[in-house]
């Protein structure tokens, strides 16, 4: 399950979207997260999800690396699933004790579904196509707005920066650990629920030890570098704009219009 987790991780494959700024990327995954919370039909999801697919294409990441990452979300989708399903008031389709299953429901949660899919799935490819370091930076320049209002765009970059490059690096440490307490007998597959959680503490606290040694050598090493913020800081790999990155922003609006239209017409029509 460790394993499942992509988000964080980098997939280099020097495909056409990694080639693209990063700030390309960021905001077309806004664009893209916006979409989806707009949609209310089946076109629009079809739409949504052929734009994905084919990006997923491009990037030339494999698809199954990439619906991993959808196994560690099931928990989460199963309670949304279920809430939307039981808890939506429509046309009763079926009804037994206090729950009643709707038409209505099931949409919606089919809906939901896709949603949460289609968002995790978007968001991964952001993530497997841009290091940190240009994660960062795009984070930074693309934000550098938001100055005007005493917002540190470029503490809050780094900040995410290493907490998306530190998920990785957990997971193999929460990994190494679990399996050197399973070969001294610890047991973390037998057992109710609350037996697996209370197995689960021999783990976290030589984690939070490792995270805290871990945080402590980047702060040293940042130190000794002689890091002062982003203030007069210069790049040595500085971000420019290029011809594809223009071809792709008219890609995003294109798409944004697609949606809109889609949107409208189903309205008005069905």
């Amino acid at each position: 399950m460790l394993k499942d987790i992509t988000i964080g991780q980098y997939y280099p494959s020097g495909s056409a979207i990694h080639r693209l700024d990063p700030r390309v990327k960021l905001f077309g995954t806004i664009l893209y997260i916006v979409t989806l919370f707009i949609a209310k039909n089946p076109v629009v999801y079809m739409l949504a999800a052929a734009f994905l697919f084919t990006c997923i294409g491009i990037s030339r990441v494999p698809l199954k690396f990439i619906m991993r990452g959808l196994k560690s979300i099931i928990v989460i989708m199963a309670i949304s699933l279920i809430f939307n399903l039981f808890m939506t008031d429509g046309r009763v389709l079926v009804s037994f004790w206090r729950f009643k299953i709707t038409y209505e429901g099931i949409i919606q949660a089919i809906y939901m579904g896709l949603r949460l899919i289609l968002l995790i799935m978007g968001s991964s490819v952001m993530t497997l196509t841009t290091t940190p370091n240009d994660l960062t930076d795009g984070m930074e320049k693309g934000l550098r707005f938001l100055k005007l209002i005493r917002i540190p765009v470029h503490e809050v970059a780094m900040m995410m920066s290493i907490a998306l490059r530190f998920i990785p690096i957990l997971m193999d440490e929460t990994d190494k650990i679990m399996k050197a307490q399973s070969a001294r007998g610890a047991d973390f597959e037998s057992g109710n629920f609350f037996k697996r959680v209370k197995s689960l503490v021999p783990i976290l606290v030589p984690l939070f030890v490792s995270a805290i040694r871990r945080a402590y050598d980047l702060a040293t090493a940042m130190e000794a570098r002689c890091y002062r913020g982003g203030k007069g800081r210069t790049k040595m790999k500085p971000l420019r704009y290029k011809g594809r990155d223009g071809i792709a922003y008219l890609i995003l609006f294109a798409y944004l219009g697609m949606i809109i239209a889609s949107k409208i017409l189903w309205n008005r029509f069905i």
